[in-house]
């Protein structure tokens, strides 16, 4: 029997379920399994994790009442614009120049494969006038754990979702960047990390990573094992669950990302932005504090350092084929704010060897957004999970005001 392509990644999604339930984890319901502000709902596009050595990705679909707001589209017909916002919108929005960061390559780590991850970004990008990024022409490359393009990993739908979030929002904010997108064997974080260490292997100075568990006791040795790259700003996730730490954004060697809801309004920047209740946080318990943390209310390392649009309900446009929900789509979770944010620091220019590029925000916490509003939990009123002016745990020092803060 011919399977049609939606039977198909229905059935790979039904095998996908049975096994994780073997592996510790849990699949999450797909159609409205979160209820999200202002009256979406969402669903996770990947299992959530109970195994502190697992990770999930975090991305959360759109399953009812997208926002109809109409956004800005730049050269996009209004009439043909998919809902969520694009790139012109986070553009102005971030203050980021529509050019820049020719020929510096971000990469993207995810597990298992995305065989449209090409297709569908070609789609993304002609949607909204960018130039192409492909094989053919050097711009985007797709390699397995290993660094090979011709040994991938089995395919999945739920981190194909993923995949296609991370490689449009590299492309929103840096449409002229090179792209390499590195699939890991699975999503244990051994595979994930070695997924790192090979795309920094292969010259990438910016790597995202749209995926987060539970805190252990080894991740101090994974921070030394994957993470610890001088001269390559990684940026992590800081995860959709509220207020709580996960790893790797507790990694002392990373730009932990948070996420906040993004409106437009009438100000002089032209938006606005509050804590997004879902955005991940808090103090972690394994992990060293980096000497360019200096609150007060946690020993170890804090989480986020920074922030961008998160929020499900002021969500992104993200166009996908290799799920049951084929075409364009409306994406949030930190999952949305983690490559955005790689792709800022790639605007900004190399970093210096044998810096940490996430120390730069705080060097220059006057060239960001603050967010002194909302909460993504209960930590007692704490800076923790509060907005408050200045260095918050929700959003960090705030969101990209230009590029200047990731220089360094």
């Amino acid at each position: 029997m011919t399977l049609t392509p939606t039977a198909r990644r229905t059935a790979l999604a039904v095998t996908a379920a049975a096994g994780l339930a073997l592996s510790g984890l849990a699949l999450a319901p797909y159609a409205g399994a979160s209820p999200a502000a202002h009256g979406v709902s969402t669903a996770r596009s990947c299992a959530v994790s109970t195994h502190p050595d697992v990770m999930a990705c975090k991305a959360l679909k759109v399953t009812q009442g997208v926002n109809t707001l109409k956004k800005s589209t730049g050269s996009v017909n209004p009439a043909a614009a998919p809902s969520g916002f694009g790139p012109a919108d986070l553009q102005s929005a971030y203050a980021l120049p529509s050019s820049g960061g020719s020929g510096a390559t971000v990469a993207i780590v995810d597990a298992y494969d995305d065989p449209n991850a090409e297709a569908d970004l070609a789609t993304y990008r002609s949607t909204y006038g960018l130039p192409a990024c492909t094989t053919d022409n050097g711009c985007f490359s797709k390699v397995g754990q290993s660094g090979s393009a011709s040994s991938l990993p089995s395919a999945d739908a739920g981190w194909a979702e993923e995949i296609s979030l991370d490689l449009d929002m590299v492309s929103a904010a840096c449409p002229d960047c090179h792209i390499l997108l590195v699939e890991a064997d699975d999503s244990s974080m051994t595979n994930l990390g070695e997924s790192v260490n090979t795309a920094v292997s292969l010259g990438a100075k910016y790597v995202s990573n749209s995926y987060g568990g539970g805190e252990s006791s080894s991740d101090p040795s994974y921070d030394s094992s994957y993470f610890d790259h001088p001269g390559v700003a990684i940026t992590v996730s800081a995860g959709d669950s509220g207020y709580g730490a996960e790893y790797p954004a507790a990694s002392q060697y990373v730009t932990a990302v948070g996420g906040t809801s993004l409106t437009s309004d009438s100000s002089s920047r032209g938006w606005t932005e509050s804590v997004w209740t879902g955005t991940g946080s808090g103090c972690s318990s394994y992990d060293a504090k980096p000497s360019w943390q200096t609150d007060a209310d946690c020993g170890k390392r804090t989480i986020a350092d920074v922030s961008a649009v998160a929020d499900p309900a002021t969500g992104v446009a993200v166009y996908d084929t290799y799920s049951s929900d084929t075409g364009w789509e409306v994406f949030g979770g930190t999952s949305a704010s983690s490559p955005l944010i790689a792709a800022v620091y790639a605007l900004a220019g190399a970093p210096s060897a044998g810096s940490y590029p996430a120390s730069f925000p705080y060097a220059h916490s006057d060239a960001l957004n603050d967010v002194a509003s909302g909460s993504n939990g209960s930590c007692g009123g704490s800076y923790l999970c509060t907005g408050v002016s200045g260095f918050d745990g929700p959003t960090g020092l705030g969101t990209p005001n230009g590029t200047a803060a990731f220089a360094g």
